[in-house]
């Protein structure tokens, strides 16, 4: 019910504001430019569902190589410990819990094109055991913002637009947006254990969150000491190389079991099209309303009112250069992303609103295009209060990533 408001409320708003530039200013090119908006839209939903298709196919099926082999039941004992307390109503050892750690894992390192593959396989599993096929589960819920909370180790598309765009330190920015995507995926995990009920103050939640924060101060400690203009090549390197580790250990493993790797593959990825198929009118839901939003100029309009409210009240505005990026962000990557890429080149990478745009980049995730991508896979229409903590934990993670970026850089 939450996406339908979201979804309705857009198009009003659209459609109010474009009156009012029609019969104001005159304005009649702004109803071109939404209508052009929809069809472009809906043309880039639609070719992102069918790129989308190879990815899934090709990591669906390795999944299957990975489960016929054994491997993910092993990492469903690995996160068994942890998993079974945040999410209790999955059985113990089931092959989910082996996917969510991966789906985890990929998502840390930012391996995105892993991360969505597994993930959208965890929600299918999610969905054979939850009773109401038409309401989230608690268990879809929790997966699902943690998933938007968009936790990430390294951000390397990050780095790698600011050293094109002439940082003198294109790494600075790492440890902020570390902290601050902690700040995020904290509060979310925080947020959806209140309500489920949920204990985290045990031995089986607490090791391995320190051991994290451990590994995390670790890795911030040995990026500090290497120069900070090649961090960015060393981290792709080391995704890359993990990548491939993993197909080739899920195709050794199936070698040892003695199972048809390639057939095992070919099931799998024919679940990957099928699964690429399904999500496509969601997507091009989403994508349309968000582009109209644009198109209308109703975000223009809503981030200048913010910033005069804010210069009325005698606070410093220099952040609400980069708030087009922290409103973009959780409806559109690539629009998110285009906005980070506009506060560099406009204010300069190394301003303010040019680092505070890539730290908020790097904080949280597409919340919109990731439930709607993740719940429309499986046909949710009740997601219940996962929108809601989602943009909460989004919100917490914009003001950490502004008071980072003031006390690193301001």
């Amino acid at each position: 019910m939450a996406l339908n408001y979201i979804w309705i409320a857009f198009f009003l708003i659209t459609l109010i504001v474009a009156l009012a530039k029609l019969l104001i200013l005159g304005d009649t090119q702004v109803f071109t430019d939404i209508i052009n908006a929809t069809f472009t839209s809906a043309r880039n939903g639609f070719e992102i569902s069918i790129g989308l298709t190879g990815v899934l196919s090709l990591w669906l099926g390795i999944m299957r190589i990975g489960e016929q082999g054994g491997v993910i039941n092993a990492f469903a004992r690995i996160a068994a410990p942890v998993f079974g307390r945040l999410f209790p109503e999955i059985p113990k050892n089931h092959p989910v819990i082996g996917r969510m750690f991966m789906n985890f894992s990929a998502n840390l390192l930012g391996l995105d094109n892993a991360a969505t593959p597994i993930g959208l396989n965890v929600m299918n599993e999610l969905q054979e055991l939850n009773p109401n096929k038409d309401t989230a589960s608690n268990s879809m819920i929790m997966f699902l913002v943690i998933n938007a909370s968009g936790l990430t180790l390294i951000p390397v598309t990050i780095l790698m637009y600011r050293s094109q765009l002439g940082a003198a330190a294109p790494a600075d920015v790492f440890v902020p947006i570390l902290l601050s995507t902690l700040v995020s995926t904290i509060t979310a995990i925080v947020l959806v254990a209140l309500r489920q009920r949920i204990s985290l103050c045990n031995k089986a939640i607490l090791i391995p969150f320190g051991a994290i924060l451990a590994f995390v101060i670790g890795i911030i400690a040995l990026f500090m000491t290497m120069d900070r203009a090649v961090v960015a090549a060393y981290a792709t390197t080391a995704a890359n190389v993990l990548l491939l580790c993993v197909i080739c250990g899920f195709i050794i493993a199936g070698l040892r079991k003695k199972i048809n790797v390639y057939d095992a593959f070919i099931d799998g990825a024919k679940d990957g099209f099928k699964t690429a198929v399904k999500i496509i009118p969601y997507l091009i839901a989403i994508l349309v309303a968000i582009g109209v939003f644009r198109a209308s100029g109703a975000m223009n309009y809503l981030i200048d009112g913010i910033k005069f409210c804010i210069s009325v009240c005698g606070i410093d505005t220099m952040w609400v250069d980069a708030l087009p990026t922290m409103l973009m962000k959780p409806l559109s990557g690539s629009g998110a992303r285009g906005m980070m890429i506009d506060a560099m080149q406009t204010f300069g990478a190394d301003s303010l609103a040019g680092r505070l745009s890539c730290i908020v980049q790097g904080t949280t995730d597409t919340t919109f295009y990731v439930i709607a991508l993740y719940f429309g896979a499986v046909s949710i229409k009740n997601i219940r209060y996962v929108l809601s903590y989602s943009l909460i934990a989004d919100l917490v993670g914009m003001i950490a990533s502004v008071l980072l970026a003031y006390l690193f850089f301001g």
